[in-house]
């Protein structure tokens, strides 16, 4: 049996299948002290400060669950529910603490179990439906990331959320695809470099924490698996698609090949600084079941006629949460693909500096990605000087985003956020409206 080991020496079984895992019993509650209803916003900093303890409290937790409650202030015990939210773990914290929080937590954790529960069977008959009508429209498509690992029995239903569906087709049969999807009632909301999002329409309330059953159902067609680190595309589209395709939904070429997209997927995100515990637990899970011939067959990936450079950060931050989750000679084995500025970041690097959890808008995020001074000058001005599709991407998030709609950030012109960026210390978006959303909830 795999052990992790964290930072006090402290060991703890593996995680296995989500499936096996029930709410312990006995669970040691914390003082019920009366709170206010609603707290009054702090300054950003004692935001920072307590969004990055509780952070990395819970991801602690999640890898190791540990007999004591932390002792938290009232501010604390709202800023970690959203830490909790932004991070796509609030069911599974439900699943695995062996304490209790106050009263608010608890009730927190239990509602958004109810609602996890609830849109994965929404999403269910939805991915189903999409299948079958892909199916009898001769469409092959790959189901990507969350999908494959509900339907390889990594996780049991509920305990991991799905904010959208991820499919993967060929180029010739994306139009077809969307055609079949806006005859079920979806409609294009979005286009990128990256995907085609369709979307259908949401009845949850627009300030709502975390997950919401009523969040209408999100579909993601993509024709490649790609990520810009930080600008430059590297593309692992040819190593996802199975040697064989059928009509309907398929699974990846093999294990190693999710491997591969879900670690090329968590290290786009912590160039983005918007990388989640959740991925993390899922890099865990699947690394249990990896066997020696799949790690080696991810070691010989060749993408941009180089080795899976990328592959070395997530794993070495899931390794500080999960301990021995990957073998030692496989880490040992890619440190040569990683450039020395990454390799030596990584070493250091904690969730809550890769994540939303970070409150602070960096001027250039992901720079350390960078593979020579030339990507590092194109990816700054890139920042300084953003493409019409990404002012048309942006322009989109506006509209659509509720953290965006009424932020004071995205009504800005780019000249005056690049003043900001020098002057002061603005904050995130997303982040500020989790936190405010906590922040408001009863006690």
């Amino acid at each position: 049996m795999n052990h992790y080991r964290h930072a006090d020496g402290a060991t703890s079984a593996a995680p296995q299948a989500l499936s096996h895992v029930e709410k312990p019993q006995a669970r040691r509650a914390v003082g019920g002290s009366r709170s206010p209803a609603r707290l009054a916003e702090p300054s950003s900093r004692t935001l920072q400060a307590a969004l990055r303890k509780t952070t990395e409290r819970l991801a602690t937790e999640l890898g190791c669950p540990g007999p004591a409650a932390p002792d938290w202030s009232e501010l604390e015990w709202r800023t970690a529910r959203a830490s909790a939210a932004i991070h796509g773990v609030s069911s599974l914290l439900s699943a695995t603490l062996r304490w209790e929080g106050t009263p608010g937590w608890e009730r927190f954790l239990h509602e958004q179990r109810a609602h996890t529960m609830s849109r994965h069977r929404r999403t269910e008959e939805a991915f189903a439906s999409i299948g079958a009508r892909l199916c009898a429209s001769g469409i092959a498509a790959v189901a990507l990331k969350g999908a494959t690992l509900y339907r390889m029995g990594v996780y049991a239903a509920g305990a991991r959320p799905m904010a959208d569906l991820d499919l993967l087709v060929h180029e010739a049969e994306l139009e077809p695809a969307s055609r079949v999807l806006e005859g079920m009632g979806y409609h294009e909301s979005l286009r990128s470099w990256r995907e085609r999002t369709f979307t259908t329409d949401s009845c949850a309330p627009p300030s709502t924490l975390g997950e919401h059953c009523d969040r209408g159902i999100k579909v993601e067609l993509h024709t490649r698996i790609c990520e810009k680190l930080p600008w430059h595309l590297t593309d692992i589209t040819d190593l996802i698609f199975p040697g064989s395709l059928q009509p309907g939904l398929n699974g990846y070429r093999s294990q190693s090949s999710l491997m591969t997209h879900l670690l090329l997927h968590a290290a786009g995100s912590m160039a983005a600084r918007s990388l989640r515990l959740v991925h993390l637990h899922d890099l865990a899970l699947l690394s249990s079941r990896m066997r020696k011939e799949d790690w080696q067959e991810l070691l010989s990936v060749r993408a941009d006629s180089t080795g899976p450079w990328w592959a070395l950060p997530p794993l070495a931050l899931t390794a500080r949460y999960y301990g021995r989750s990957v073998p030692a000679w496989v880490m040992a084995d890619l440190v040569p693909f990683c450039q020395p500025l990454l390799r030596g970041l990584c070493r250091h690097q904690r969730l809550s500096d890769v994540s939303h959890s970070r409150l602070w808008i960096d001027a250039f995020p992901g720079l350390e990605w960078s593979r020579s001074v030339t990507e590092m000058l194109e990816f700054a001005l890139a920042r300084i000087r953003p493409s019409e599709d990404t002012l048309a991407y942006r322009e989109n998030t506006k509209k659509t985003a509720d953290w965006a709609s009424n932020s004071q950030w995205y009504q800005l012109p780019q000249y005056r956020r690049v003043l900001r960026w020098v002057t002061s210390r603005p904050t995130r978006p997303p982040t500020m409206h989790a936190l405010r959303a906590a922040l408001a909830q009863p006690r």
